[in-house]
């Protein structure tokens, strides 16, 4: 019989301990934000403080918020460094509770959130974020059960790492090279003229310093787009705009499973066709699969449809298309360098956005108001970047929204 109880008991003692250490081990992977920067990958769940809204790499908003899809993160509450912060993206189940437009009340909040740790903005982040939740008492209930009899978390409780790890952002002298990756900046004084001004005064900036670039003939085209959509990851390939899918450069024309050269900005809006200017500005042309171009024809963009063929991640109706989230802040952008781009001179098309479809053909492309959402939705990466440096190398020009992502809220506000 003691045997028995001795046996009992020391499984108990075992089960406990197993439990504790589990909880522990729980613990352990919620990170404090200067850790998540530190070490931008893998899935993790972080705890710190919303600070403000990213607008870009190195700039953040901390009020009169203009959207819902992100928001930013740091060990201190009264932040301004954005060195210090991490960048979280919000899926569209999160946004109504989690977002700052809808929720300006949240700055300040202590949350923990669970995701990707990732680049998002070109700047250590938590992109495909699973979960949000108050993180002023716990997150780890396991070590914490009652919140209300441990008004101040201790290390267990709350899974961050105590002072001596975690010192404040001060202490930080120095960037992580994930959160400053190729920043949104100025180096060569591009954009030197355009810095400082807002709305109209900013859009005719814009336009002078964009303007007069090197015009291609559309036979030029081709070889240019085989080195600004050059897939990184498979050499001799490109990148199809729509579909994602990577293929031999080498395999464009206007066979069934050719790649051509998509008119993003469609060039019946405008009227404008293939000649020098507007319907050669590689800002705007990429290879896409020539059965996608045909059914994207000169549709405008907007949300909603049908899955496309041949790339299903794409939706179309009878008068609009929508494209595959990973692109969708790339085709905005395209767009609103065009609407800044042509203004009507030289004999040019004025080309401008507005927020309607089934534009026909005249010089608009919608919708605008989309166009800003998916802007917002999906920021600027490393391939976008790259592409802008080598149409620069091509044409001289550059897209100021790949640059100065800020912008657009000023322009087309």
């Amino acid at each position: 019989m003691k045997t028995h109880l001795r046996v009992v008991l020391a499984t108990l003692v075992s089960t406990v301990l197993l439990a504790v250490g589990l909880g522990t081990a729980h613990a352990a992977e919620t990170l404090s934000v200067e850790e998540a920067i530190a070490n931008n990958t893998g899935k993790a769940s972080v705890t710190g403080y919303i600070v403000g809204e990213p607008q870009s790499s190195d700039s953040v908003v901390h009020d009169n918020f203009s959207n819902d899809y992100a928001f930013a993160l740091a060990d201190d509450a009264e932040a301004t460094d954005t060195d210090s912060m991490l960048y979280v993206q919000l899926p569209k189940g999160l946004r109504a509770e989690w977002g700052l437009a809808s929720n300006p009340g949240l700055m300040g909040q202590r949350v923990t959130v669970t995701g990707d740790l990732t680049a998002y903005f070109a700047h250590a982040g938590v992109k495909n974020t699973t979960e949000v939740s108050d993180g002023s008492t716990q997150p780890t209930p396991t070590t914490s059960p009652e919140p209300s009899e441990t008004p101040e978390p201790t290390p267990t409780a709350t899974a961050e790492p105590t002072p001596t790890t975690s010192p404040e952002p001060s202490e930080t002298p120095e960037p992580t090279p994930t959160a400053t990756a190729d920043p949104t900046s100025d180096p060569t004084g591009y954009w030197a003229e355009a810095n400082g001004k807002e709305g109209a005064e900013l859009k005719a900036a814009v336009n002078q310093i964009i303007s007069g670039h090197n015009e291609l003939s559309y036979k030029e085209v081709w070889d240019a787009l085989k080195e600004t959509d050059a897939d990184p990851n498979q050499s001799g390939n490109v990148l199809l705009l729509y579909s994602g899918r990577s293929q031999s450069a080498s395999s464009n024309g206007g066979g069934a499973d050719d790649w051509n050269r998509e008119h993003v900005w469609a060039k019946s809006h405008g009227d404008f066709g293939t000649a020098m200017g507007p319907g050669t500005d590689i800002h705007h042309l990429r290879p896409t699969d020539t059965t996608v171009n045909s059914t994207r024809s000169n549709k405008d963009f907007d949300n909603g449809g049908e899955p496309v063929d041949e790339a299903e991640d794409c939706l179309t109706d009878g008068d609009s298309f929508e494209p595959r989230d990973e692109v969708k802040g790339d085709v905005a952008r395209m767009i609103m360098y065009m609407a800044v781009r042509y203004e009507g001179t030289d004999g040019e098309p004025d080309l401008e956005l507005n927020d309607q479809v089934d534009n026909g053909k005249a010089p608009y492309m919608g919708k605008q108001s989309v166009l800003l959402e998916w802007h917002a939705q999906d920021p600027v990466d490393d391939f976008e970047r790259n592409r802008n440096d080598v149409i620069q190398d091509w044409q001289g020009n550059r897209n100021p929204f790949i640059d100065h992502p800020e912008w657009a809220g000023s322009i087309f506000a």
